[in-house]
C-alpha cells in the first residue's frame, strides 16, 4: 500500500482510500519554472504509483498562470496530461483528494504532499538538456529535499540514461525471464514509502550488478520499473549492438 507524508501533520498516511475509490491528484503551481515542473513530476509519479497499485486515479492541474508553458514543459518531461481544474470542477465523488504543492506555497485544505524547491546554478539551467535526462536529475533526490541543477548534474543524468538504455537493449537480446520476486518486492517497498525514487534507482543498480540475476530478468525488471519512472529505458530496443 502506497503511503505518503502529509505535509500538514508530518504523519505517514495511505495514499489510496480504504475502499479503493477514485483518487484525485491535484497539482498546484503558480506559474512556470523548474520548481513548478518538479511539482508536476511528483504528481505524475503519484498517479503512476497509484495505478500500479490498482487504484483508480486522475490527475488535475491547478495553475494560476502560464498554462501553455506548463503543459509544454510537462509533455517534454514525459508527464502524463493533467486535466485543467477550471474544466473539471470539484466534488465528483472521489474517495480521496491529494494536493501536490511546493514547500511554503499557499495551499488548499486537505491532504497534501509538499515538494522541495529546485535551485539552478544560473538562469536557464536545464533548458537545453535532454528532457528525459532532466527528469532523471530531478529523481536523484527525494521530493522532500531540495534539488540543485547544474551542468555536471545534468551531464551525469544524461550519461546514466545512455548507459542504462544500452544495457536494456543488450539484455533484450537474451531469453526473457520473470522479474525476480526480491527485485519486485524491493522496488514496491521503495516507491510505496513516500515515493522514494532514489531508493528505486538504487534497486535498479543492484539488479544491474547482481550476479544471480539473469539478463532476461534484468530487462523485465527495468521495463517494469519504468512504468513508474517514465525514463524510456526501453527506447533503444532493436538498435545496432
Amino acid at each position: 500500500m502506497l503511503r505518503i507524508t502529509d505535509a500538514r501533520t508530518g504523519e505517514s498516511v495511505d495514499a489510496a482510500p480504504s475502499r479503493r475509490g477514485l483518487t484525485r491528484v491535484e497539482a498546484h503551481v503558480p506559474g512556470f519554472d523548474a520548481g513548478a515542473l518538479r511539482v508536476l513530476l511528483v504528481a505524475d509519479l503519484l498517479v503512476r504509483a497509484l495505478e500500479l497499485g490498482g487504484t483508480p486515479v486522475w490527475g488535475v492541474l491547478a495553475a494560476d498562470a502560464q498554462h501553455s508553458e506548463l503543459r509544454a514543459g510537462a509533455d517534454a518531461l514525459g508527464i502524463r496530461p493533467l486535466e485543467d481544474r477550471r474544466d473539471v470542477g470539484s466534488g465528483l465523488g472521489e474517495g480521496q483528494v491529494i494536493h501536490v504543492v511546493g514547500q511554503g506555497w499557499e495551499t488548499p485544505e486537505g491532504l497534501r504532499v509538499a515538494v522541495a524547491p529546485v535551485h539552478t546554478a544560473e538562469p536557464g539551467t536545464g533548458e537545453d538538456a535532454d528532457p528525459t535526462a532532466l527528469r532523471l536529475a530531478l529523481l536523484y533526490r527525494h521530493h522532500s529535499h531540495p534539488v540543485r541543477l547544474d551542468a555536471e548534474v545534468l551531464a551525469d543524468a544524461e550519461a546514466s540514461l545512455v548507459r542504462r538504455r544500452r544495457a536494456v537493449a543488450d539484455w533484450a537480446r537474451q531469453p526473457s525471464r520473470p522479474v525476480p520476486e526480491e527485485a519486485r518486492t524491493r522496488l514496491r517497498t521503495a516507491w510505496e514509502d513516500n515515493l522514494d525514487m532514489p531508493a528505486v534507482l538504487d534497486v535498479l543498480t543492484w539488479v544491474e550488478t547482481a550476479a544471480e540475476v539473469a539478463d532476461g530478468a534484468r530487462f523485465e525488471t527495468y521495463a517494469y520499473a519504468d512504468r513508474l519512472l517514465g525514463l524510456e529505458l526501453t527506447r533503444d530496443l532493436g538498435s545496432p549492438a
